[in-house]
Formats: C-alpha cells, sequence, structure tokens
C-alpha cells in the first residue's frame, strides 16, 4: 500500500495514544478518521477484526521516523514497555500543554506518577470525568508534592513508589472523615479550604458546578506524598506490622507527617461512569463533609483495595485501623499536653489566691 504523506502532520503529544493522534491528523487535514485509520493499520491477525497500528506506515503518512513516533507514543515501542507502570485508563492533560497541539482532544496514556504539570502548574490527577486541568498557583504545596513524589520514585521504583502513594491516598481519605466528624489537628481545615478553592460553590446555581472527584485527590495529595516514603521503606513496614510499641513508633511517624502543614474515534464518555459521576457530585452538594468516603469508592485507589498478598496494613481494614490508630494517638498527644500544662499553671494559681 503506497501512503501519501501528509502536508503538514502534527507531531503527536508526550503519551499521547493512537486514536487520539490519527484522529486529530484525520481532522487537521479534512480526512475521513475511519479510512485513514485503515490505510495505517492491520488486521491483528488474519481474519481479526481489531485492528493494529503498522509503525511504518505512520511514519511514511506523517513523515516522521517510527523512531520519533515511538519516542512519544508508548504504544509504537519496541520493546513494548512495562504497561503496568502506567494507568489503566487513557485521559486528559494539562490543558496549557494540550492547546500546543492542534486537531481536537489530546488524551494521553500517563504512568503512575504524573499528578501535576510541572511546566505549567496545574492538576492533572488520576483519570476523571473531563474537567479542564486546575491552575495550582494558590497551592505551591501541591507543586512540591509532585516534586518529592519524583524524588521517590528515583530512589524507590515505579512500583513501590505507586503502592505507597495510593495507600497514602487511602490513608488521608480515612483520616478525612473516618466517622464523620472533622479530626484533630487541623485536617479538617486544611482540606476543606483547598476544597473551597478547587471546587467552588457556584450561588448562582446553587451547584458545584465543578465538581470532580480528581480535585478531591488533589486536596490531600501533599499529605498522601508526604506518608509514601514510610510505607515504601520496608523498616517502617515492619514496624507498622510489628509489636505493639513498633506499631506506636509507626503512627507517631505518620501523625508528624500528616500535620497542620504550619506545624479510531475517541471513545464516547461511558453513561454508567457519567451517572456515577453526578452521583457523586450530588452527594457532595448535599454531604458537603462526605469527601473522605468519595475518595475511598474513587476506581484511583481500586489496586489497594483488590491486593490478595500484601501485609494486612495496606489492605482496606488495615488502612481503616491504622488511620483511627492516627487519630487516637493524636487525642493522647492532645490530652498530654493539656495535663502538662495544667500541672504547670494551676499551682501558681493556688499560691495567688
Amino acid at each position: 500500500m503506497l501512503i501519501r504523506t501528509l502536508p503538514g502532520p502534527v507531531p503527536p503529544a508526550r503519551h499521547e495514544i493512537l486514536p487520539s493522534y490519527i484522529t486529530r491528523l484525520a481532522t487537521l487535514h479534512g480526512l475521513d478518521i475511519n479510512g485513514l485509520w485503515l490505510q495505517v493499520t492491520r488486521p491483528a491477525y488474519p481474519g481479526a477484526g481489531r485492528r493494529v497500528v503498522v509503525p511504518e506506515r505512520l511514519a511514511a503518512l506523517t513523515g516522521r521516523s517510527v523512531h520519533a513516533l515511538a519516542g512519544a507514543m508508548p504504544e509504537l515501542r519496541d520493546p513494548a514497555p512495562d504497561w503496568e507502570m502506567f494507568r489503566h485508563q487513557p485521559q486528559t492533560g494539562c490543558h496549557r500543554c494540550d492547546a500546543r497541539h492542534p486537531g481536537g482532544r489530546v488524551v494521553r496514556l500517563l504512568p503512575h506518577h504524573t499528578y501535576v504539570c510541572l511546566r505549567h502548574g496545574t492538576w492533572i490527577g488520576p483519570p476523571d470525568i473531563d474537567h479542564p486541568a486546575v491552575d495550582l498557583t494558590r497551592f505551591p504545596e501541591i507543586i512540591d508534592a509532585q516534586l518529592r513524589h519524583l524524588l521517590l520514585l528515583r530512589r524507590c521504583g515505579w512500583a513501590a513508589t505507586y503502592d505507597a502513594v495510593l495507600t497514602g491516598l487511602m490513608i488521608c481519605a480515612h483520616i478525612c472523615s473516618p466517622d464523620g466528624r472533622p479530626t484533630l489537628f487541623g485536617f479538617w481545615d486544611t482540606w476543606d479550604d483547598r476544597i473551597d478553592i478547587l471546587i467552588p460553590f457556584d450561588r448562582k446555581k446553587q451547584d458545584y458546578v465543578d465538581y470532580s472527584t480528581s480535585r478531591l485527590f488533589a486536596a490531600v495529595y501533599p499529605e498522601a506524598v508526604a506518608l509514601a516514603p514510610l510505607i515504601a521503606s520496608a523498616y517502617w513496614r515492619r514496624l507498622a506490622g510489628g509489636t505493639e510499641p513498633e506499631q506506636a513508633r509507626f503512627l507517631t511517624a505518620v501523625a508528624s507527617r500528616v500535620t497542620y502543614p504550619y506545624s479510531p474515534p475517541l471513545p464516547a464518555l461511558a453513561a454508567n461512569r457519567l451517572a456515577r459521576h453526578e452521583k457523586s457530585a450530588m452527594w457532595f452538594s448535599r454531604l458537603r463533609r462526605n469527601q473522605g468516603r468519595t475518595l475511598l469508592f474513587h476506581g484511583h485507589l481500586k489496586p489497594v483495595l483488590l491486593r490478595d498478598r500484601d501485609p494486612q496494613y495496606v489492605k482496606w481494614e488495615g488502612t481503616l485501623w491504622h488511620s483511627t490508630r492516627t487519630d487516637d494517638l493524636m487525642r493522647e498527644e492532645v490530652a498530654k499536653r493539656r495535663r502538662a500544662f495544667e500541672a504547670a499553671t494551676l499551682p501558681h494559681y493556688s499560691s495567688g489566691s
């Protein structure tokens, strides 16, 4: 098949999926998307309905080398990348980055450690109902958390980092509202203040029109990343599953890190996903202090919930127990400080009277 090079082919975006790129090429050149797809693909095997892209055909169409295309699109790489290090679901990225790529919506398959666009300071987050990326100018701690996330990635590798950050997010979700009441030491105030800016209330429509569970993840992301080095550490994992004194040391370390910060065509959106999103938005409007539960039931945390062979403390039950014990530890610390204060001040009041 002789394929002519398009007159003005645009380059693919980094981590862009093939259907997204081919759709943009067809849109820019006024071509039929399905026809263009058939030109650059072949059946996966004789008689198969599923088609796979032939890298050489796409290279001929765009005038770019296979190596250059594979550098941007993981699906063209040979050997194939470790697919487990990428998210299971494609998503949009930073809207400012995508503005440089004409032809329509850019959809990417991002690695697990990408939550913030550091170039433009915008929240990308886990896959969710499409909303414009959030400007993080007012949240330097979230941008800093992405930098610390990448440092942990270089130190521990993608698998341990992925597991640790997701478990940290889950612990924060439990702490956020483990029993429907605000927790101590300003957890709620910190996260609530962020949420008020990330998901503002529209007084005209009397609704949270920009609601997105991904933005709830942004609110707790700095604290989750602060916990991640503990969870990724074999030493601290051993303490978490050890004796009561060892667990107390682990909980003390947790409490010291999660404190008030100043101490073909692209597939259409599935109807069931849209329904779940609308239901979550409705309950968020009715029960403003229920974001912890919303985070726990989001698909982004499923890998933590479904594990079978890992230590108990990183499973659902163990995470719940540890987050509850963290609150207990804080209450004990507050009581201890109050007793120390009273012991230091009451004698002076007695002598003065």
